[in-house]
């Protein structure tokens, strides 16, 4: 099961499926800026823009802020 919107929050460390890499599976790592995606959850996970810019869906939460 895909993590909720309650379970993320700005900070987290995730790994998110960009739209591109959706075939492949490929997984990017980074820090949650902004989460993207109003309902509390989405069949194929909650969108988060990372503090790099990237924008992608949440697969896995990593690590939670302190």
């Amino acid at each position: 099961m895909k993590p909720t919107r309650k379970d993320i929050a700005p900070g987290s460390r995730v790994a998110i499926v960009q739209k591109q890499d959706q075939r492949s599976g490929k997984l990017t790592e980074g820090i949650v800026a902004d989460i993207l995606t109003k309902s509390p959850t989405h069949p194929h996970g909650i969108k988060v823009r990372l503090q790099t810019g990237e924008v992608g869906r949440v697969q896995q939460i990593l690590d939670q802020p302190a």
